[in-house]
């Protein structure tokens, strides 16, 4: 009669040790909002040609608060380290680049026009075709095309670059209310239900 309740014993202390170390797993894979907040916004604000407030840096950690981790009994403290959302990498910082110049050259008077506006999906959008002459069209839609292109590439790239490419659709999203938040007065941007609005 002891075996039965002694092997229970034993099978329920070895659930209980498997659910709490799925969940120390689940702390590491967690979606850091308020550090890709961050990144965004300083990425952003460079693209749009202002710096980002309290200076420039390429990568936002959150603090670390001192005290004992549970997660320290299961995994190492180098594995639950809190969340850095970097965007120190040369595809990134390339991308940046080419968006900020882009930017300043060629998409910012077709925003101030009213012609673009930011889309809801983080990308950027040929809201009012009537504001472009006709001899510019292609170009601008060709302009669009491009940014576009690197936006995709961006957010992605940021995923990948901290180890977690299921965080795209994340950073997207983001991102895509962070270009509204920096939008400039007077620039149209797309609400969540697809009408556009005047900042």
């Amino acid at each position: 009669m002891g075996k039965p309740k002694s092997r229970h014993l034993w099978t329920s202390l070895l659930a209980v040790g498997v659910l709490a170390l799925g969940a120390c797993v689940t702390i590491n894979v967690y979606f850091p909002a308020a550090e890709a907040q961050q990144a965004a916004e300083e990425f952003v604000e460079k693209v749009l040609g202002e710096d980002a407030a309290g200076g420039n840096p390429q990568s936002y950690q959150s603090p670390r608060r001192p005290g004992f981790e549970l997660a320290s009994l299961f995994i190492s403290s180098a594995h639950a380290q809190q969340a850095d959302i970097t965007l120190r990498t040369p595809a990134i910082q390339a991308i940046q680049a080419r968006m900020e110049a882009r930017f300043q050259s060629s998409l910012r008077p077709h925003f101030d026009s009213g012609a673009l506006g930011f889309g809801k999906d983080g990308r950027v959008v040929l809201r009012d075709a009537t504001q472009v002459g006709l001899k510019d069209r292609v170009a601008v839609n060709q302009l669009v095309a491009e940014e576009n292109r690197d936006r995709d590439a961006v957010y992605r790239e940021i995923a990948v670059a901290n180890n977690h490419p299921e965080w795209e659709g994340q950073i997207r999203e983001t991102f895509a209310k962070q270009w509204v938040a920096s939008a400039r007065a007077g620039w149209w941007y797309q609400a969540g239900d697809g009408s556009w609005k005047q900042k």
